[in-house]
């Protein structure tokens, strides 16, 4: 396998387990060094170690995306460990099914700390440890296909992961005389942990939005990522790339 991202230093938020996981296996896959970051510190642990055994170094780092500080301590431990920072994947997520009539406060801010602060959180200590490094190095963010049209009960969701796409493209042209790029996918339904809690009628209900009317494998949007850290991705700047199976073109 090409090892197009060997010697580069890549943090994953979110690496414990579903797109997270898969990115880690498959940045690994093209040379990458990794720091798997989550809350699940156990499960980055397990991941960390599934990494190294592709060959490359990697260290698991516990963290509460939600906290500014504990995202600057993700960053000065990569760039500690390691000795540089060459890209970031602002993974990390959750999402609660709630109407917004039964949204309280509390409930909104937990998705809107998580999917969408922590993004900000990544890119500024992020950027700012590159360009004190000198690196022209990548941002990857997760957005949604809910970050471009409206769900029901995801009020938060949907807020968060429009921020994500609005912070993308803000991101890219702030950076951009720094050498840094930053892009992000925004995928369909993905078949992860989290879809596991879903019945077979709701699954299905889901996958039918598909083209393929199938569940998308999260090693399919893995792929899409570490493509993204390459050179060959290098025109991509500020855009998010759909990785739906058509839900997007076909939805309207």
């Amino acid at each position: 396998m090409e090892q197009e991202l060997k010697g580069q230093v890549i943090i994953v938020t979110g690496g414990a387990s579903g797109i997270g996981r898969e990115a880690c296996l498959a940045l690994a896959g093209k040379g990458a060094d990794l720091v798997v970051a989550d809350f699940n510190e156990e499960g980055a642990k397990a991941v960390a170690e599934e990494v190294r055994a592709l060959g490359v170094k990697a260290e698991a780092f516990k963290v509460d995306v939600s906290k500014a500080e504990q995202v600057e301590a993700l960053v000065d431990f990569a760039v500690t460990t390691f000795g540089t920072l060459s890209g970031m994947f602002n993974n990390a997520g959750v999402s609660k099914v709630q109407s917004l009539l039964e949204m309280e406060p509390a409930s909104y801010l937990k998705v809107i700390e998580v999917d969408q602060h922590s993004v900000y959180y990544g890119l500024h200590y992020g950027a700012r440890a590159m360009v004190k490094l000198g690196v022209k190095g990548v941002f990857v963010n997760t957005a949604s296909i809910y970050g471009s049209v409206a769900a029901r009960g995801s009020f938060n969701y949907n807020a968060a992961k429009s921020a994500v796409i609005a912070m993308t493209r803000s991101g890219a042209l702030e950076l951009a005389e720094f050498g840094i790029r930053v892009a992000a996918v925004a995928p369909g339904f993905i078949e992860t942990p989290m879809m596991g809690q879903l019945d077979e009628t709701a699954r299905a209900a889901l996958a039918s939005q598909h083209v393929t009317h199938r569940l998308i494998q999260p090693e399919k949007v893995a792929s899409v990522v570490a493509f993204l850290f390459t050179d060959a991705a290098s025109a991509i700047n500020g855009s998010t790339v759909a990785v739906d199976d058509g839900f997007l073109a076909f939805k309207v």
